[in-house]
């Protein structure tokens, strides 16, 4: 009993092999890592574990039980002849791995196959192999990451049963209960070892590749990380020459080279005093990939390079999309196709698209940016109007009565107006410009208010050279005059303070107008008020391009009561707009 064990234990050398083979299938890892498989897939495991189980049987020994004396390898046996084999591994097997129809059609293939065979255990071998099936199948989903242990016992579970159906079914019995005292815990024992040997090399493989996803997840990561801050920029020259040079350190390639629709944008490594930038693309099989926007693989010949003696001899071609349409190509360089390896292709196809990701990234930041520059113009273009609009109104009414202001101020209306034309063709201005832009606009103020309005001034000279929107500050001031003074009969007094703090510059307009509720005051740079006093416009436009700017550490802060002024105030960060 204890020769048959070591001998059978040595074969198991065999199921070492054939599942070494196995995690070489992509079906295989399949079956370990989905919940479910097609159709398809359990076809293809019935027939591969059936197989296994067939090699399992004809790697066993033959046993007469009359003479007690076995035969190495199995063929046709005689009336009196049985099998130690390890057929049951395969039938268990495909039940733990693929569910009880995968289990139960392993069992019959393997089986009917050992039907075949004869001998007096024929029809009891056969069924014990279906019930193994049965019975690990019954384990599938309870244990589909099982411990080694477990899948021991289940395996140990299925021999033992089939020593029970050759006691029961097998004829005579005798010849069966002498059987399966030799057989029967050599089998147990080598077949449950077998199994979970089987489970140990699956997972350590497994394991290894799962390491090595890892691994290299982990580099494409980084290389994202580095090359965000290019890309940003678009596929230039100098974003693709960056790009490139990054790739290049971090993956095992002879060269890497980008191109656009139309040229070489850079390369690096081997090759490069020849494969240049800016030289038009050179091989077909790269207008190729842009035009069918599919991964090409190609050997030297397809390369195409004019130098006889490149070092090159293949390379991987993956295109650069955005919005489903090529624009570009990453290009990896190698000595010959034999340094290709799937995990290579794997890695260069996550990298095409996580670059292509980038580049959509980075055209969605420049519409934005656009878009937000768009409404800067729009809100600006809303505002010049706005006060316009008010100072012809005044100049109408001054043309009867006081023809001679009426002259002063158109006068001082052009110099406003071409101040105003220069402001709002530019993103941004100093608060020097647009102190003297308010200074114009408080001459023309004055003429309304004669001897009534007071306008102090709080500067500090080294504040001014700070960059803001255009019109920010006159409309905060025309808004204190416009609103805040129009009930007042006189003494119409106006403060503007500009002054610098630790990181920002404070600027504060103040009025002892009329006011208005805290609750107004509040929701006024939130949304246009409707009201028949004006709809707030000019403040909202104002507190938008402030906050579209520089975030909400820039949005006005307005403090007012009912018939005691108005405090507006806003901080700019001290440095240029970008």
């Amino acid at each position: 009993m204890f020769e048959l064990l070591i001998t059978m234990v040595e074969r198991l050398g065999i199921i070492v092999a054939i599942a070494f083979i196995l995690t070489r299938f992509k079906f295989f890892r399949g079956m370990v890592y989905q919940d479910r498989l097609y159709r398809w897939q359990q076809l293809v495991a019935v027939i591969f574990f059936g197989f296994f189980g067939i090699v399992g049987t004809y790697t066993g020994l033959s046993l007469s039980t009359e003479s007690l004396q076995f035969s190495r390898w199995v063929s046709d046996l005689a009336a009196d002849e049985a099998i130690a084999n390890s057929r049951v591994i395969g039938v268990v097997l495909a039940g733990l791995l693929g569910g009880y129809k995968v289990g139960i059609g392993a069992g019959l293939i393997a089986g009917v196959h050992r039907f075949t065979l004869g001998g007096f255990t024929a029809i009891s071998c056969g069924l014990a192999s279906i019930i193994a099936g049965v019975i690990s199948g019954f384990f599938y989903r309870r244990n589909k990451h099982m411990n080694l242990g477990t899948a021991f016992l289940i395996a140990a579970l299925a021999e033992s049963v089939q020593m029970l159906v050759i006691l029961l079914l097998s004829r005579p019995f005798e010849k069966a209960w002498a059987l399966v005292e030799i057989i029967g815990i050599p089998m147990i024992v080598a077949n449950g070892l077998g199994c979970a040997l089987f489970l140990l090399i699956i997972r350590s493989v497994i394991n290894e590749e799962e390491k090595a996803g890892a691994m290299q997840a982990q580099k494409t990561l980084r290389i994202a990380d580095k090359t965000l801050a290019y890309l940003r920029n678009g596929l230039t020259i100098d974003s693709a020459t960056a790009v490139c040079q990054i790739i290049h350190k971090e993956i095992k390639a002879k060269a890497v080279g980008m191109t656009n629709v139309n040229e070489i944008l850079a390369h690096v490594g081997l090759g490069h005093d020849h494969h240049k930038a800016e030289m038009p693309i050179q091989t077909q099989i790269t207008l190729e990939t842009i035009r069918k926007g599919e991964i090409t693989v190609a050997n030297k010949e397809m390369i195409q390079c004019r130098v006889k003696n490149c070092s090159l001899g293949a390379v991987v071609i993956a295109p650069l999309k955005q919005r489903g349409n090529t624009i570009g190509t990453l290009k990896f360089y190698y000595g010959s196709q034999k340094e290709i390896t799937p995990v290579v292709m794997e890695l260069i196809s996550g990298l095409s698209r996580l670059l292509s990701n980038q580049l959509e990234i980075a055209e969605a930041d420049k519409a934005l940016q656009l878009a937000k520059e768009a409404e800067i113009k729009a809100l600006q273009a809303q505002i010049s109007p706005h006060f316009l609009f008010n100072t012809l109104n005044t100049i109408l009414s001054l043309i009867r009565v006081n023809p001679t202001k009426a002259r002063k101020l158109l006068v001082s209306l052009s110099h406003f107006l071409r101040q105003n034309l220069s402001v709002t063709t530019q993103n941004v201005t100093t608060l020097e410009q647009e102190l003297r832009h308010v200074k114009a606009y408080l001459e023309i103020e004055e003429t309304r208010f004669v001897d009534k309005l007071t306008v102090d001034y709080d500067i500090e000279e080294e504040a001014l050279t700070l960059q803001i929107p255009p019109l920010t500050l006159q409309p905060i001031v025309e808004n204190a005059i416009k609103h805040g003074m129009k009930d007042k009969d006189g003494e119409c007094q106006v403060t503007i303070c500009i002054k610098k703090e630790d990181q920002a510059v404070l600027v504060q307009v103040v009025d002892n107008g009329v006011g208005m509720s805290t609750e107004r005051s509040k929701q006024i740079c939130i949304n246009p008020i409707e009201s028949q006093d004006g709809s707030g416009v000019a403040l909202y436009n104002v507190n938008r391009r402030l906050t579209i700017l520089y975030g909400d550490y820039a949005a006005l802060q307005i403090k007012s009561e009912e018939n005691k002024g108005t405090n507006i105030t806003f901080s700019i960060p001290n440095m240029e707009v970008i």
